[in-house]
C-alpha cells in the first residue's frame, strides 16, 4: 500500500485524527462548492462550530453526524453495523436434531 492510501489510524494521537476528520470535513466542503455559511445553516450549527471542526478542534459527534449528512457523507457508518454471527459449534449442536429420513404418515 501506498502512504497516500493507507493511514494507520491506531498509531494516531486524538488530535491527529480530528486534524485528519477537519481536512476531510473542509475537502468536501470545497469540493461541493459550499460556504462555511452555507453548510453551517442546512447542518443546523454555528458557523464558528464548523470552522472549530474543520480546525480539528472538539464537537461533538452529533454536530459531526449533522455535517457528515449534508455533506452526504454517512457511508462510514456502514463500519458501525454488527453482523450477526453463527458459531461453528452452535452449528453443529444444530446438526444433531436434523431430520435424517422421512417418517410414515399417519
Amino acid at each position: 500500500m501506498t502512504e497516500s492510501s493507507y493511514t494507520d489510524w491506531n498509531s494516531m494521537t486524538d488530535k491527529a485524527i480530528l486534524a485528519q476528520i477537519g481536512k476531510f470535513i473542509k475537502h468536501q466542503r470545497v469540493a461541493q462548492n459550499s460556504t462555511q455559511d452555507v453548510l453551517s445553516k442546512a447542518a443546523g450549527i454555528s458557523r464558528s462550530t464548523l470552522s472549530l471542526l474543520e480546525r480539528g478542534e472538539t464537537v461533538t459527534l452529533p454536530t459531526l453526524i449533522q455535517v457528515m449528512r449534508v455533506l452526504n457523507q454517512l457511508q462510514f457508518m456502514e463500519h458501525f453495523v454488527l453482523q450477526e454471527q453463527i458459531s461453528p459449534l452452535w452449528l453443529a449442536k444444530q446438526e444433531k436434531y436434523k431430520r435424517k429420513r422421512a417418517s410414515k404418515r399417519k
